[in-house]
């Protein structure tokens, strides 16, 4: 399992939001700058983020984003579902995955299935008010 520069550049702008933001729309282009993102990698992003919630946008002038949910209430796990899709540490353990032949007889899946549960709860009990605190 590996979070992919999409996971970890949608948490960098919903914590930017969330510091930023109390204000009104932030214009993606000043939270590319303050994060060092390329604006075109974040607008490939910022729409995933909008459809699922996380972020209203507005266009034209005063337009930007905004975080849509309370710091406090958006979890990590969250995030990186939307921007992931999932993070199993092995592919039987991914949504939607076939049934393995082997489950029955599978020594290491009870280890993989508990890594995939601790791994889940940590990152869903996270939320971006905690990456907040310096």
């Amino acid at each position: 399992m590996m979070v992919s520069t999409r996971g970890r550049y949608a948490l960098r702008v919903i914590i930017d939001l969330a510091e930023n933001g109390k204000d009104g729309y932030i214009p993606m282009r000043e939270v590319a700058s303050r994060q060092e993102i390329s604006l075109k990698y974040l607008e490939r992003i910022m729409p995933t983020l909008v459809a699922e919630g996380m972020v209203e946008g507005v266009h034209g002038k005063g337009g930007g984003y905004r975080l849509s949910k309370d710091p406090g209430s958006i979890k990590i796990g969250e995030i990186l579902k939307i921007t992931e899709g999932d993070i199993a540490p092995v592919a039987c353990l991914e949504c939607n995955a076939g049934e393995c032949s082997r489950t029955a007889d599978c020594r290491t899946l009870p280890m993989w299935s508990e890594l995939n549960d601790r791994i889940n709860d940590y990152l869903n009990s996270v939320t971006i008010a905690d990456l907040m605190k310096k």
